[in-house]
């Protein structure tokens, strides 16, 4: 559909196209996977926004949606924009103090959550919040109102006025607000229009028509504009989206749907790896040494048969013997991962690929809609340690300081009712800062090396990328998380989480008896092993960057706990804070 130019343009797509389609979206209910057709989709959504026009919500409204992934998602998506109301999306993690933040900044006028574990969350702050006129659920809960009751309070004239409204909706008009995670500070409101989307998703799905996939799964939060725009990009290809409302049984998910597609953060990938590679270790004698052979192999896998006839040769028993298996395990049908929100460690993005299955990385913020650049399915489309190509119709250059910046049409409309913050990161000549360093590798391929707020200097003077240096200690099967420390310090040290799976399993094949984590990181032997991993990473890295001391933690951080973001991301200055007493006690050790 050429002339898309609102977002909920893509239900005339449903109608024109995939009427027929009687799978376009899917999610779990009581146990079984309940469908939801084309046709279905789009008569929902016509009577979610007549239900809202019937309760005097109109157009420039607030509406903040609390909503697991799931078709209801998309149902106030789309029926909040056909009548002009912009929709707030929020994580259902956060505080309670920013869950008041932002329903007061945003003058909600109405709230809608999944259920009573999310509705328990914000219940205690409700009666702050002035503009709120009701709050309506997805599930059955005593004393609130369902969102079923939208679908028959519509009326002819309600109808009749939602015509009317669709028809003066602008391709510039806001569409939604939202909140960025608020890793530091208050969260900001980030304000995104039909046309920041639609440019982002329509070039999106030209890439994708390269490579055409039939079945997707969705599982990363849809409040997030990551998860979000492939959403819509899943939708104007017609593709059938399996929702899931959490990564927490994420592998059984995969089982069932067989997805060919679904989009991740680096730690999720990282986490199936170790997973993987968990099995691997279980293994005995043979199959255990042909295994790491295989994975071996991957670590070295080069595009383009870069490696010669040789190589390949082996990949071909490699594959028969030990990757056909991975694929097996994850769906029997995966053809394509697509990588953002952080930068995936390369030696991953390798071995899935000698996998046979593509591991597309992409490099984009909220403030972008949110893809700033991303690899391709063209013979020279990916490079192996960047994100690809700036996507079609954005421009990226690199500043003097090596900031990336970005123009075109995917830049937010602002920051909402903050102004002067706008202009910090929007210069006179449109520039958006992201705030993330980089460069071109071959003039073409953008690498992100770097977060410019989180690099940070020693005492010496000398700088330190500290998601570089976090990324090589990962590498290592023994070390699940890492927190680099050093900012105006004489040396860097580092807070990691052992990955107690590995441990597990090292311990059983050393006899060493294993009791608990808590005991875990105590035992001497353990330690020591630790050790080594830190001083073989340490030659891999520049003298500032070497890590000196280090502490074990017996507990992984968490989302819940406000550990890490909603997209897995460290939380750099809560988790400073949180663990300030034992940073000093670290470095006092060490005579500083």
């Amino acid at each position: 559909m050429t002339n898309m130019t609102r977002i909920f343009d893509l239900l005339d797509q449903y109608r024109q196209q995939y009427i027929g389609k009687t799978d376009a979206l899917l999610h779990k209910e009581n146990g079984e996977w309940k469908k939801f057709s084309a046709s279905d989709y789009v008569s929902i959504v016509d009577q979610v926004s007549t239900g809202l026009l019937s309760l005097g919500i109109k157009k420039g409204d607030t509406v903040a949606t609390i909503l697991n992934n799931s078709p209801f998602w998309n149902f106030f998506d789309m029926g909040l924009m056909q009548i002009g109301a912009i929709q707030v999306p929020v994580y259902p993690t956060i505080s309670a103090d920013n869950f008041k933040y932002i329903f007061n900044e945003a003058e909600v006028k109405l709230i809608v959550v999944s259920n009573m574990d999310i509705y328990s969350r914000i219940q205690g702050v409700l009666k702050d919040v002035p503009t709120l006129k009701d709050v309506y659920s997805i599930d059955a809960i005593d004393g609130l109102r369902n969102w079923k009751e939208l679908l028959t309070t519509g009326t002819e004239e309600d109808y009749a006025l939602l015509k009317q409204i669709k028809q003066g909706i602008l391709p510039g008009d806001l569409a939604t607000i939202i909140y960025t995670s608020g890793t530091t500070g208050r969260p900001k409101g980030v304000m995104l229009s039909h046309w920041n989307f639609i440019t982002n998703f329509l070039a999106l799905s030209e890439i994708l028509k390269d490579n055409m996939v039939d079945h997707a799964l969705s599982f990363l939060p849809l409040c997030h504009v990551y998860e979000r725009i492939l959403n819509y990009m899943y939708q104007n290809n017609g593709i059938t989206i399996h929702y899931a409302e959490s990564i927490d049984k994420l592998g059984d998910y995969i089982r069932e749907v067989h997805p060919e597609i679904f989009c991740a953060v680096p730690r999720v990938i990282e986490k199936s790896f170790n997973r993987i590679m968990a099995k691997g270790r279980d293994l005995k004698g043979l199959k255990r040494l042909i295994f790491f052979w295989a994975v071996n192999l991957g670590y070295k896998y080069e595009l383009n048969n870069a490696n010669g006839w040789w190589y390949h040769f082996k990949l071909k028993i490699a594959d028969r013997l030990v990757f056909s298996k991975w694929r097996q395990g994850l769906g029997g049908k995966l053809d394509t991962i697509v990588s953002g929100g952080a930068t995936l460690q390369m030696r991953l993005a390798k071995v899935f690929r000698a996998a046979g299955i593509k591991v597309m990385e992409g490099y984009g913020l909220t403030e972008t809609s949110p893809v700033i650049a991303v690899s391709n399915f063209k013979p020279d489309g990916v490079k192996f340690g960047t994100v690809g190509y700036p996507l079609p119709g954005v421009e990226v250059r690199i500043a003097f300081d090596g900031e990336i910046l970005c123009k075109g049409p995917n830049i937010m409309l602002g920051y909402f009712k903050h102004p002067d913050e706008t202009k910090k990161v929007i210069d006179t000549d449109g520039w958006f800062h992201t705030g993330d360093i980089g460069a071109f590798e071959d003039g073409r391929y953008l690498k992100i090396t770097d977060r410019k707020k989180e690099m940070y200097k020693t005492s010496g003077g000398k700088y330190v990328a500290p998601q570089v240096v976090e990324n090589k200690f990962k590498e290592s099967p023994f070390i699940e998380n890492v927190l680099v420390i050093g900012e105006n310090r004489h040396f860097t040290s580092a807070i990691l989480i052992p990955n107690f799976e590995h441990l597990r399993s090292w311990c059983r094949v050393k006899e060493i008896t294993y009791t608990t984590d808590s005991d875990a990181i105590h035992n001497q032997r353990i330690i020591a092993r630790i050790q080594r991993e830190v001083d073989e990473t340490n030659e891999k890295l520049d003298k500032t960057e070497q890590v000196k001391k280090f502490e074990l933690l017996d507990k992984p951080w968490t989302v819940e706990d406000g550990d890490l973001s909603p997209t897995l991301k460290l939380r750099r200055n809560y988790l400073e804070g949180k663990y300030r007493d034992l940073i000093e006690r670290m470095y006092a050790s060490a005579g500083e």
